[in-house]
């Protein structure tokens, strides 16, 4: 992923080893510090998932729900998956590049587990 990331939306898919592997999940892109920062700052929900990038950590402070947390490597290969409730600070991970985020039992559902691969399609 050396390449530089814009904001928008496409599709996530899960390659090596997850449940929903080749699946399409609805993605939103935060590339930009401004979208970063938002996040999902003031949002009941979100459908699919939201991927900060560049990102080595993140926090719930201000979130209305709990989120599912997946930090991804520079080859989008998860590295840890937690669960952060509302009103916390997330730990920087080392290797971490980017960060993808769903709400809370999401990540589960999708099998979604360290060593995955996620592919993104973004749309122009």
């Amino acid at each position: 992923m050396g390449d530089r990331r814009r904001d928008g939306t496409g599709l996530l898919r899960l390659a090596g080893g997850g449940g929903r592997e080749g699946a399409g999940i609805p993605l939103e892109i935060a590339a930009s510090y401004r979208a970063r920062a938002r996040g999902l700052l003031g949002r009941t929900g979100i459908t699919g998932a939201l991927l900060l990038t560049p990102a080595a950590s993140v926090h719930t402070l201000g979130m209305r729900f709990a989120i599912d947390v997946a930090y991804l490597d520079r080859r989008l290969r998860v590295l840890a998956v937690r669960t952060m409730p509302p009103r916390r600070l997330g730990r920087p991970r080392l290797r971490a590049r980017h960060v993808l985020e769903a709400e809370a039992g999401a990540m589960a559902a999708w099998g979604l587990v360290p060593g995955t691969t996620v592919t993104l399609e973004t749309r122009a």
